[in-house]
């Protein structure tokens, strides 16, 4: 066994020791390097999450604000939207009245048009009558005027029911002894179109019972012919 103190093998384990020094500080380089390339790396790492967590940061923000904005114009949109349906709620029930409005006044119009057809349907009986009124007054004129030496007198009437002219129908040639004293009926029509006889002077007891007969018949020559038989009784 060689001796510790021979030179060669204290060179050699010198070289050794050396060369395992070397190796240690090469690998203590290359852990340093590494690990200077780690550190490198991490304050990429970090500052790029950094910075990628600000930017997170602010587009969170944004996206807060946008959702808030959201929520203000949806607030606010849920409101118009209220107030629209309150709107066409009032319309609605606007239109619903003016529809009932517009049936209402319809009927009215179709009342109006019903009642104006009566009136002139009415009318044209009226006119019919008054025109039959009309021609028996004539042939009475001719009868008792023409004939008898009767005047027919036209007067205002004053009575409720008649407020047209009436006649009065004077007679003479009633009694013997004095053939100049008038003797007078009064009589008009009424708004029905038939006769009212107002007064008679002088008085005739059955004058009533004369005017009923002449609403029944219509022929007012015979109620002007039994009126003066009546009034030449009472004469004589």
């Amino acid at each position: 066994m060689a001796s510790i103190s021979d030179p060669n093998i204290r060179d050699g384990f010198t070289r050794a020791m050396e060369e395992i020094h070397n190796k240690q500080l090469q690998t203590y380089e290359e852990i340093i390097d590494m690990t200077t390339d780690l550190c490198q790396s991490q304050r990429q790492f970090v500052k790029s999450a950094h910075d990628t967590c600000l930017k997170k940061c602010k587009d969170d923000e944004m996206l807060f604000e946008t959702i808030q904005t959201f929520k203000k114009d949806l607030v606010q949109n849920y409101v118009s939207l209220k107030g629209k349906q309150h709107a066409i709620s009032d319309m609605i029930a606007e239109i619903q009245q003016k529809e009932m409005q517009k049936d209402g006044i319809i009927q009215k119009i179709e009342k109006l048009k019903e009642e104006q057809a009566r009136r002139k349907e009415l009318i044209h009986s009226q006119n019919k009558t008054n025109k039959d009124r009309l021609r028996n007054l004539q042939k009475a004129r001719v009868v008792f005027q023409d004939h008898l030496g009767m005047e027919i007198r036209a007067i205002r009437g004053k009575t409720q029911l008649v407020k047209s002219e009436l006649l009065q129908f004077v007679f003479r040639n009633i009694k013997p002894s004095d053939q100049d004293i008038p003797y007078v009926v009064t009589m008009g029509i009424k708004e029905d179109g038939s006769y009212q006889i107002v007064s008679s002077d002088p008085g005739l007891e059955c004058l009533p019972a004369l005017e009923s007969r002449l609403q029944e018949s219509n022929k007012l020559a015979a109620f002007l012919a039994n009126v003066r038989k009546e009034f030449i009784s009472q004469a004589r």
